[in-house]
C-alpha cells in the first residue's frame, strides 16, 4: 500500500495562552504603539527587548517590523548608502539582498559551499571589493565563524548577521547574532518565534544602535527603552539621523514573549524531528544531505536534501512525485523565481556574474519545512517517501 501524508506544511503551532492573554491585555488597554504607556509602564515592547537581549547575552536590541526592517536599519546605521558595495551570500533569501537594494547599495554575491554555506576562499578572492558583509546564516546553516571573522577582520569589513533561521543557534556556544558588528532576527511566521511579522536588531556598540533606534521611529523617546544606550550616546547622533519607521508594537510584542521562554526547548523538538528525517535519508542512493559540525549548535527547523549533478527533468520528477504523495519540497534551481525560492541571478536589479561551483549546488537544492505540527512518526514517513521516491528516479523508475 502507497504511503500518502496529510499533515499540513504550513500548519504552525497555536500562540501559548499566555501570549493571548497578554494580548487580549493590550487590546483591552487600547495601548497599542510601543511609546503609548501608562506612567511608571514599562511596555510589552521595552520588556521584550530586555528579555531577548538578556537571553542572547548582548547589551542592545531593538524590537522592529520586520526581519529584512532590521537589516535595512543596520546598513543605514553603518552609513551604507547609494552606490556602496556590500557583500552578500548567493543562497539566500530575496529579503536578504532587497535590504542591500532599499539603501541604494550593490550586492556582491559570494558563493556556496556543497554545506550549504558561505564559500570562504570566494569571500576572500572579494574581500576588496567591498567594506560590510550581510552574512545570511540561510537555512539555519553557520559556517566557520572564527575563520570568518578573521578574513573579514584581516580586510576591514564590518559584518551584520541575517539569523533569520539561526536563533537558538551558535557556533562554539557563542550565540549566532553576536559575531558581527549587528545581528538582525526575524519574528515572521515561519521562523523560530511567531509574531506574523516583526524582528529584532542587536549588537554591543552604543553608536550603532542610537542611530538603528532613532531610524525606527523612536522620535526624542528613546529613554522609554530598556536595553538601548545611554541617552548621551543618542545626544551625538539625534540630529543627523532621520526617521525610518519600522517599530514593531505591543500585540506582536505581547505574543512574543512566553515564546522566547520557550525557545531552548523547541529547539530540541525541532532537532528530534531533523534527526529522525536525517536518519531516514542517510545512504538513500543519489541523495546529499549536510554535514553538521560538532561546534554548530544548530535548530533543524527544515532540512535540505540536495540531488547533485542531477538533469533537471530529474529533479522535477521527484519534487511531483513527492507533492502527489503529499509531500512539499521547493526547488532553489529554477531559472523563474517560485514562491519563496530564487536564486541570485533572479534578482535583475543586481549585477551578478555566473558561478558555477554555485550553480551546479542550488540547482541540487531540495528544501523541505518541518513544522513542530509534525509528529516523530510523521517525519519517519516523509522520510521513507521522500526515500522511495528519490530511489526510484534515480534508478529509472
Amino acid at each position: 500500500m502507497t504511503e500518502i501524508f496529510t499533515g499540513n506544511f504550513t500548519q504552525q503551532e497555536p500562540i501559548p495562552e499566555e501570549g493571548i492573554a497578554a494580548a487580549i491585555d493590550v487590546m483591552r488597554s487600547g495601548r497599542l504603539h510601543r511609546y503609548n504607556v501608562a506612567e511608571g509602564e514599562a511596555g510589552e515592547v521595552a520588556l521584550l527587548e530586555k528579555e531577548f537581549a538578556d537571553q542572547l547575552g548582548v547589551s542592545y536590541c531593538l524590537a522592529v517590523a520586520s526581519g529584512g526592517y532590521a537589516m535595512g536599519a543596520a546598513l543605514r546605521a553603518m552609513g551604507v548608502g547609494p552606490g556602496a558595495r556590500v557583500l552578500t551570500n548567493a543562497f539566500t533569501l530575496a529579503p536578504v539582498p532587497g535590504a542591500i537594494a532599499s539603501v541604494g547599495a550593490v550586492p556582491v554575491f559570494v558563493g556556496v559551499t556543497d554545506q550549504l554555506v558561505i564559500d570562504l576562499d570566494d569571500l576572500e578572492a572579494k574581500a576588496d571589493q567591498a567594506d560590510v558583509l550581510m552574512l545570511s546564516h540561510m537555512r539555519g546553516h553557520l559556517c566557520d565563524m572564527e575563520a570568518l571573522m578573521a578574513i573579514c577582520d584581516a580586510n576591514g569589513i564590518r559584518v551584520i548577521e541575517d539569523c533569520a533561521h539561526t536563533m537558538g543557534a551558535a557556533w562554539k556556544g557563542k550565540p549566532s547574532g553576536l559575531w558581527g558588528a549587528m545581528g538582525c532576527f526575524s519574528t515572521q511566521t515561519y521562523k523560530h518565534v511567531n509574531s506574523g511579522e516583526g524582528g529584532f536588531l542587536v549588537s554591543s556598540d552604543p553608536e550603532l544602535m542610537a542611530r538603528a533606534t532613532i531610524l525606527s521611529g523612536s522620535y526624542m523617546l528613546y529613554d522609554r527603552h530598556l536595553a538601548a544606550p545611554a541617552p548621551e550616546v543618542f545626544e551625538a547622533i539625534k540630529y543627523h539621523t532621520p526617521n525610518v519607521s519600522g517599530r514593531m508594537d505591543h500585540l506582536r510584542a505581547a505574543i512574543l514573549r512566553p515564546q522566547l521562554k520557550r525557545l531552548d526547548q523547541q529547539r530540541e523538538a525541532w532537532n528530534a524531528r531533523y534527526q529522525v528525517l536525517e536518519q531516514g535519508l542517510a545512504d538513500t542512493p543519489g541523495l546529499s544531505l549536510t554535514h553538521r559540525p560538532e561546534s554548530e549548535t544548530f535548530v533543524g527547523s527544515s532540512i535540505q536534501i540536495l540531488l547533485l549533478d542531477w538533469e533537471e527533468r530529474k529533479v522535477h520528477d521527484v519534487v511531483a512525485r513527492c507533492l502527489a504523495r503529499g509531500v512539499e519540497l521547493k526547488w532553489f534551481g529554477g531559472a523563474e523565481p517560485v514562491a519563496f525560492t530564487s536564486r541570485y541571478d533572479s534578482w535583475r536589479y543586481a549585477p551578478s556574474a555566473p558561478m558555477p561551483s554555485s550553480d551546479r549546488v542550488l540547482a541540487s537544492i531540495l528544501d523541505m519545512r518541518i513544522p513542530l505540527t509534525f509528529s516523530l512518526e510523521d517525519c519517519e514517513m516523509i522520510a521513507r517517501i521522500i526515500r522511495a521516491e528519490v530511489s526510484a528516479v534515480f534508478q529509472g523508475g
